[in-house]
């Protein structure tokens, strides 16, 4: 990775999610751009305080070395952000999420939402009770790459994935996939599950695991509520309005420990 952009709000869940962004920029020496995009009426004199305040301290946690900068926009925050990518071809933006109540949900916030509808980079997002360390210790070293065993358009989705993984200690990856007990796997999407397996290996250790649900969330919930050991959940996104508003955030239940990774099947 060369570059990785970190909005902030200046939130409990956006400080949360920086510090994962700090990691991934320390352990990959990818640039860091942590930006903050201030609404009309905002005191951009306290903005860049506040700023100065958190780039300061992520030096002073993670070492002057680190190769950070800040910056303040103004606008609505889909364009802004996306004029930001142009501007920096970011490989990952990395945002927060608080979850629901009683930790049984994550509802992804509806900035992030917009985001994740309207711009074309991979999107780390980070609930607010999730931490680094878990990725490297206690057991949380298992990626659970979900799929509707499409075929992808783009070879190069996947790149950032197996990126983040080989950060973990020991990974392993499970392609998991959904489908009705008495429905058979035709041939193409036989061929693409075995294509996703061999797509991280020598390098990570892959398997492929079906379970059997009617309902595709359902039964990714299921899984990794058996499952303790993941520490990454990562998705494709293939329609980006209706797909991921559908099933990325009114219907999607999980723990809300667990960070997600959303990519995109997009050459463009």
């Amino acid at each position: 990775m060369k570059t990785i952009i970190a909005p902030i709000d200046f939130s409990d869940a956006s400080h949360n999610a920086l510090l994962f962004a700090a990691e991934l920029s320390k352990r990959t020496s990818a640039r860091l751009i942590v930006v903050h995009i201030a609404q009309k009426g905002d005191d951009g004199i306290e903005v860049n305080k506040k700023l100065e305040y958190v780039t300061s301290n992520l030096h002073k946690l993670f070492g002057s070395d680190l190769p950070c900068e800040s910056v303040a926009m103004q606008g609505n925050l889909v364009e802004t952000l996306n004029g930001l990518i142009g501007l920096h071809q970011p490989d990952l933006i990395v945002m927060g999420t608080k979850g629901a109540s009683g930790l049984k949900k994550i509802l992804i916030g509806s900035n992030t939402v917009k985001v994740l509808a309207k711009v074309r980079v991979p999107v780390l997002i980070i609930p607010e009770v999730a931490r680094f360390e878990k990725f490297l210790k206690g057991g949380k070293n298992r990626v659970v790459l979900a799929t509707d065993l499409y075929e992808l358009n783009n070879d190069d989705a996947l790149d950032i994935l197996k990126k983040i993984a080989l950060l973990m200690e020991e990974p392993k990856i499970r392609v998991v996939s959904v489908r009705p007990k008495k429905k058979d796997l035709d041939d193409l999407k036989r061929m693409e599950r075995n294509a996703l397996v061999s797509r991280f290996t020598p390098e990570i250790p892959s398997e492929w695991i079906t379970v059997f649900r009617n309902s595709v969330l359902e039964g990714i919930n299921l899984y990794l509520n058996k499952k303790k050991d993941t520490g990454l959940i990562a998705m494709i996104a293939r329609d980006s309005g209706h797909l991921i508003q559908k099933h990325y955030t009114r219907e999607m239940a999980s723990h809300t420990e667990l960070p997600l990774l959303v990519m995109h099947d997009d050459k463009d």
